[in-house]
Protein backbone atom coordinates (compact mmCIF):
# COMPACT_ATOMS: atom_id res chain seq x y z
CA UNK A 1 0.00 0.00 0.00
CA UNK A 2 2.93 2.33 0.59
CA UNK A 3 3.91 4.85 -0.43
CA UNK A 4 0.38 6.23 -0.34
CA UNK A 5 -0.24 9.64 -1.83
CA UNK A 6 -3.38 11.71 -2.19
CA UNK A 7 -4.58 15.30 -2.42
CA UNK A 8 -7.73 17.14 -1.41
CA UNK A 9 -8.91 20.71 -1.75
CA UNK A 10 -7.92 23.25 0.88
CA UNK A 11 -7.88 25.12 3.01
CA UNK A 12 -6.82 22.85 5.86
CA UNK A 13 -8.68 22.91 9.14
CA UNK A 14 -6.64 24.21 12.04
CA UNK A 15 -6.26 22.07 15.14
CA UNK A 16 -7.59 25.08 17.06
CA UNK A 17 -10.99 25.08 15.29
CA UNK A 18 -13.91 24.79 17.72
CA UNK A 19 -16.58 24.31 15.01
CA UNK A 20 -17.69 20.65 15.29
CA UNK A 21 -19.64 20.75 12.02
CA UNK A 22 -16.56 21.94 10.12
CA UNK A 23 -14.43 19.32 11.89
CA UNK A 24 -16.76 16.48 10.81
CA UNK A 25 -16.90 17.73 7.22
CA UNK A 26 -13.12 18.13 7.07
CA UNK A 27 -12.52 14.66 8.50
CA UNK A 28 -14.86 13.21 5.87
CA UNK A 29 -13.06 15.07 3.08
CA UNK A 30 -9.67 13.70 4.22
CA UNK A 31 -11.06 10.16 4.66
CA UNK A 32 -12.69 10.18 1.22
CA UNK A 33 -9.47 11.29 -0.48
CA UNK A 34 -7.48 8.60 1.33
CA UNK A 35 -10.01 5.85 0.56
CA UNK A 36 -9.89 6.75 -3.14
CA UNK A 37 -6.13 6.18 -3.09
CA UNK A 38 -6.30 2.80 -1.31
CA UNK A 39 -7.28 -0.46 -2.98
CA UNK A 40 -10.71 -1.66 -1.88
CA UNK A 41 -10.50 -4.14 0.97
CA UNK A 42 -7.06 -3.05 2.13
CA UNK A 43 -7.00 -3.08 5.94
CA UNK A 44 -5.38 -0.29 7.94
CA UNK A 45 -1.63 -0.75 8.31
CA UNK A 46 0.01 -1.81 11.56
CA UNK A 47 3.48 -0.71 10.38
CA UNK A 48 5.52 2.23 11.66
CA UNK A 49 4.97 5.10 9.24
CA UNK A 50 6.05 8.59 8.31
CA UNK A 51 3.85 11.32 6.86
CA UNK A 52 4.56 14.43 4.81
CA UNK A 53 1.82 17.04 4.53
CA UNK A 54 2.20 19.98 2.14
CA UNK A 55 -0.35 22.74 1.90
CA UNK A 56 -0.20 24.57 -1.43
CA UNK A 57 -1.92 27.87 -0.71
CA UNK A 58 -2.69 31.38 -1.84
CA UNK A 59 -3.35 34.05 0.77
CA UNK A 60 -3.57 33.59 4.53
CA UNK A 61 -2.93 30.17 6.07
CA UNK A 62 -3.04 28.53 9.48
CA UNK A 63 0.21 27.78 11.26
CA UNK A 64 1.95 24.80 9.69
CA UNK A 65 1.96 22.85 12.97
CA UNK A 66 -1.82 23.24 13.39
CA UNK A 67 -2.45 21.49 10.05
CA UNK A 68 -1.00 18.11 11.10
CA UNK A 69 -3.23 16.69 13.84
CA UNK A 70 -6.65 16.94 12.13
CA UNK A 71 -5.28 15.08 9.09
CA UNK A 72 -3.54 12.40 11.13
CA UNK A 73 -6.68 11.84 13.22
CA UNK A 74 -8.86 11.54 10.11
CA UNK A 75 -6.68 8.69 8.81
CA UNK A 76 -7.08 6.48 11.91
CA UNK A 77 -8.84 3.29 10.90
CA UNK A 78 -8.45 4.12 7.22
CA UNK A 79 -4.70 4.16 6.52
CA UNK A 80 -3.37 3.01 9.89
CA UNK A 81 -4.77 1.55 13.09
CA UNK A 82 -3.65 4.42 15.32
CA UNK A 83 -1.69 7.63 14.79
CA UNK A 84 0.85 6.46 17.38
CA UNK A 85 2.31 4.55 14.39
CA UNK A 86 3.43 7.86 12.84
CA UNK A 87 7.06 8.09 13.94
CA UNK A 88 8.09 10.96 11.70
CA UNK A 89 6.00 13.92 10.58
CA UNK A 90 6.86 16.66 8.13
CA UNK A 91 4.53 19.55 7.45
CA UNK A 92 5.11 22.50 5.17
CA UNK A 93 3.37 25.29 3.31
CA UNK A 94 4.18 26.39 -0.22
CA UNK A 95 2.69 29.28 -2.15
CA UNK A 96 0.77 27.80 -5.09
CA UNK A 97 2.00 30.71 -7.21
CA UNK A 98 5.65 29.81 -6.60
CA UNK A 99 8.09 28.54 -9.17
CA UNK A 100 8.75 24.82 -9.01
CA UNK A 101 11.20 22.52 -10.70
CA UNK A 102 9.16 19.35 -11.14
CA UNK A 103 10.77 15.94 -11.41
CA UNK A 104 9.35 12.50 -10.72
CA UNK A 105 6.00 14.01 -9.78
CA UNK A 106 2.87 11.89 -9.50
CA UNK A 107 -0.13 12.34 -11.76
CA UNK A 108 -2.12 12.94 -8.58
CA UNK A 109 -0.05 15.99 -7.67
CA UNK A 110 -0.09 17.35 -11.22
CA UNK A 111 -3.88 17.03 -11.31
CA UNK A 112 -4.17 19.03 -8.09
CA UNK A 113 -1.91 21.78 -9.47
CA UNK A 114 -3.96 21.94 -12.67
CA UNK A 115 -7.06 23.15 -10.80
CA UNK A 116 -5.31 26.32 -9.66
CA UNK A 117 -7.01 25.99 -6.24
CA UNK A 118 -5.49 25.59 -2.80
CA UNK A 119 -4.88 21.95 -1.95
CA UNK A 120 -3.25 19.64 0.55
CA UNK A 121 -0.90 16.88 -0.58
CA UNK A 122 -0.39 13.94 1.79
CA UNK A 123 2.26 11.27 1.36
CA UNK A 124 2.52 8.35 3.78
CA UNK A 125 5.42 5.92 3.67
CA UNK A 126 6.85 3.16 5.78
CA UNK A 127 9.12 4.66 8.39
CA UNK A 128 12.76 4.70 7.41
CA UNK A 129 15.06 4.23 10.38
CA UNK A 130 17.95 6.65 10.39
CA UNK A 131 20.59 7.12 13.01
CA UNK A 132 19.76 10.10 15.16
CA UNK A 133 22.36 12.84 15.24
CA UNK A 134 23.05 14.42 18.60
Amino acid sequence: MFPLEFTFEGPPLSLQSKNSTRKRAYKQRVETAARQAIAIGTPPSTDDLQITITYFYEGDTPDVDNIIKPIQDALIGVVYVDDVQILDTRSRKKDINGSYKIRNVSANLLQAFSTGNDFIHVKIEQHVTTQDLI
